[in-house]
């Protein structure tokens, strides 16, 4: 794969996260739907799930957003690396001779338990045998347990408790490499992430830093690293503003300054 250069309204040690909510799951049908006869252990992605993947997936690459992304990471969950692949993947195409060949840009997929969904009993991942044979676009070396052993608790995780992962996982995905990267989890931890996120980071559009990610949804921000190293969770009772991405990014160098 060809690496692209960070976006140039990057300045100092600043990245840019494109926030990924996964695209309509069969559990999300039934509750908009008020069923509950179904329980889905790791939900796949409904009908309408897939026709928001390849919605989104002609808007990400209209944009340009796909070429500059280094990384994708997701959550191991069927919903979330169905939507990973299906946004960011290869798409491979057939010649008349029968050779095959993928698009250009295609960022590698990382899985990682670290942005899972909020920990409840009986939302489980499938093996890790399972999704290496589902999934062989996506690395899955992060994944260190054959079986879900990490979410069995009786009680669902709290709020507060999601909050504290998810800037645990910021502060893990500031220590990488890549300065553009496309993070593809749930809604609950997205949601929570940004709210413990306060001012440390700079939306690309006006918006309700409260709102719950629509399916399919993608928020993006530039995270200021310094700001977000010393952040705790008490922390999280200072108001910030934090949006929704525009179609197109028009932020200019000036406007981004550390914090």
């Amino acid at each position: 794969m060809e690496t692209t250069a960070p976006s140039p309204y990057l300045v100092g040690n600043q990245k840019l996260i494109h926030l990924v909510r996964h695209a309509q799951g069969l559990h999300n049908l039934e509750a908009e739907m008020n069923r509950t006869s179904i329980q889905f252990t790791d939900a796949a992605l409904s009908t309408l799930g897939w026709q928001q993947v390849r919605q989104q997936r002609e808007n990400v690459s209209a944009t340009g957003m796909l070429q500059g992304i280094e990384v994708v990471i997701t959550s191991p969950l069927l919903r979330t690396l169905q939507t990973s692949v299906g946004l960011f993947g290869r798409e491979e195409h057939e010649d008349q001779c029968g050779n095959k060949t993928s698009t250009l840009n295609h960022p590698p997929i990382i899985a990682t338990e670290l942005c899972r969904e909020r920990m409840r009993k009986g939302r489980s991942r499938g093996s890790l045998s399972q999704c290496r044979s589902g999934f062989p676009q996506v690395d899955f070396s992060l994944i260190e347990s054959e079986d879900d052993i990490l979410w069995d608790a009786d009680e669902r995780e709290t709020n507060e408790a999601v909050a504290a992962r998810g800037i645990n996982f910021i502060k893990w995905l500031l220590a990488r490499e890549e300065r553009e990267i496309a993070v593809v989890s749930h809604g609950v931890f997205l949601q929570e992430t940004l709210i413990a996120l306060k001012n440390k980071c700079l939306p690309l559009m006006d918006g309700d830093p409260f709102s719950r990610f629509g399916n399919c949804e993608i928020r993006s921000v530039i995270i200021f690293n310094e700001s977000v190293k010393g952040l705790r969770l008490d922390s999280r009772k200072t108001n910030y503003c934090c949006g929704r991405i525009p179609k197109e990014i028009t932020l200019q160098v000036d406007e981004v300054t550390n914090q």
